[in-house]
């Protein structure tokens, strides 16, 4: 059995005008984005924890081009909904399933688009594009639905679900986890005053502002908005309540959209207040954007808010529809937080789950003749616990080999291989694995047992 899940980048490309696809002339191009993609994945963040679980391939399509340099056969369909550089969705998910299906190297296919901007998706097909910027996020969080199931973090999302999301404080699947159980469930007090997704053109004739409530009893609050075509501080102002705040923009983005969080130690007063993104650069109008904005009030200096990033308790997220589940960290995991490279202990617990789920812990079993009538199994098992490149004293395997009648061959405890006499016909491995990024776990998926026959 091949170990591992294998995860198959193939060439897409962006229908969008002005936006290049993938020709035959780009391939080298291809392997570098994918290439660059899967390393920042697994080198030392996020996936590397599983990595021995994991392949990567890719896998290349070409379009084509006419003699005018037109692109006419876009291979998968992807494109934008409008200006919006959030979603990038595919037309065409039968070539998507029939690329998939025509190697035994595809579980998870991931759609790269040929595009330097933000964008992607989650589901069937995962989407991300080459954004050197922005890629690397998008895919890890696409993927994060796609292999563990789990919904989103973030504010003003739809699909909120799995082993991080709760619906109620007294429902919450990943209790287990929690930091502080004796003080649980309690709710971390945050509002949320305004949340807008404008995906508005800014121009300089006419700033996009938008007026909000507070109710004044609240000790800081966080400004979190994103922008694309912006490529200087000086090119937007960013204001609340006729105060310029201060925003400098990310230098290495460039017209790239990006998230900037603005947190403050001031209360907002009980009343009115305006949020205001003036353009600047003249040069920039029917290129600058803002996609989005959210305020954040917390309530910290009572102890009723924990900012710690590895304290998982319950946190409330307000969906589009403002109505409030719950998530078990601030702004650690990656399905809140874009840029973070981690899952909180709800997540890649999930995710250890989800990709043993489709495993055995028993890769390969080989057998051989000693001289003397007895046979030496051995076995192969995933390269994890002591059998990693680098052994970890927080993973473990138990072994135990048993004869046909259920008596357990305790010599062989713990050991991949073992000597068995000829009278034996054939005999029972057990295998159980152990990490302490699992604490709760799914019925026959850490445990494996196999009937061996012996030749």
């Amino acid at each position: 059995m091949d170990v591992g899940l294998q995860v198959e980048s193939r060439a897409g490309d962006m229908s969008l005008p002005g936006t290049p696809a993938d020709t035959i002339a780009e391939k080298d191009k291809f392997f570098d984005d994918a290439l660059f993609l899967a390393t920042n994945l697994t080198d030392g963040q996020t996936f590397s924890d599983v990595l021995p679980l994991v392949n990567w391939w890719a896998g290349f399509s070409a379009s084509t081009e006419n003699a005018n340099g037109e692109k006419n056969s876009i291979v998968y369909g992807l494109y934008r909904d409008g200006t919006e550089l959030r979603g990038v969705y595919y037309q065409k998910p039968e070539v998507a399933r029939a690329a998939c299906q025509s190697t035994d190297a595809c579980d998870y296919p991931i759609l790269l688009g040929n595009d330097p901007f933000y964008g992607g998706l989650g589901g069937t097909c995962t989407v991300t594009t080459s954004s050197p910027a922005n890629g690397p996020a998008v895919l890890r969080h696409e993927l994060g639905h796609s292999i563990i199931g789990v919904g989103e973090e973030y504010d003003r999302g739809q699909v909120y679900r799995g082993v991080n999301s709760a619906r109620t404080p007294e429902a919450v699947p990943c209790t287990h986890w929690y930091s502080n159980p004796s003080i649980e469930p309690k709710i971390q007090r945050s509002n949320m005053p305004i949340q807008a997704y404008p995906w508005t053109l800014l121009n300089t004739t006419q700033a996009w502002s938008r007026a909000f409530t507070s109710a004044g009893s609240y000790d800081s609050y966080l400004l979190q908005f994103s922008v694309s075509g912006v490529t200087a501080s000086t090119d937007l102002r960013v204001e609340v309540d006729g105060k310029d705040l201060g925003w400098e923009v990310n230098p290495v983005v460039g017209l790239d959209r990006w998230i900037y969080n603005m947190k403050f130690d001031d209360n907002l007063l009980p009343g009115a207040h305006q949020i205001k993104f003036t353009l600047l650069n003249q040069e920039l109008q029917g290129t600058a954007q803002l996609c989005n904005l959210e305020v954040i009030e917390y309530d910290e200096n009572d102890a009723e808010f924990n900012f710690e990033p590895e304290f998982h308790g319950i946190f409330p997220t307000y969906s589009s529809t403002n109505a409030t589940t719950y998530r078990p960290t601030n702004d650690l995991c990656l399905m809140r937080t874009m840029h973070s490279p981690d899952f909180c202990q709800a997540c890649i617990e999930g995710l250890w789950i989800s990709l043993l789920r489709n495993l055995a812990l028993i890769d390969n079993v080989t057998q051989a003749a000693d001289g003397s009538g007895s046979t030496n199994v051995t076995l192969g098992l995933l390269p994890l616990a002591q059998f990693r490149e680098h052994p970890r004293t927080t993973e473990s395997y138990i072994i135990s080999w048993i004869a046909p009648n259920g008596t357990t061959l305790s010599q062989w405890d713990n050991k991949t291989n073992a000597l068995l006499g000829n009278d034996l016909a054939e005999v029972d491995v057990e295998i159980q694995f152990s990490t302490t990024q699992v604490r709760v776990g799914e019925a026959g998926v850490l445990k494996h047992r196999e009937t061996i026959q012996l030749q």
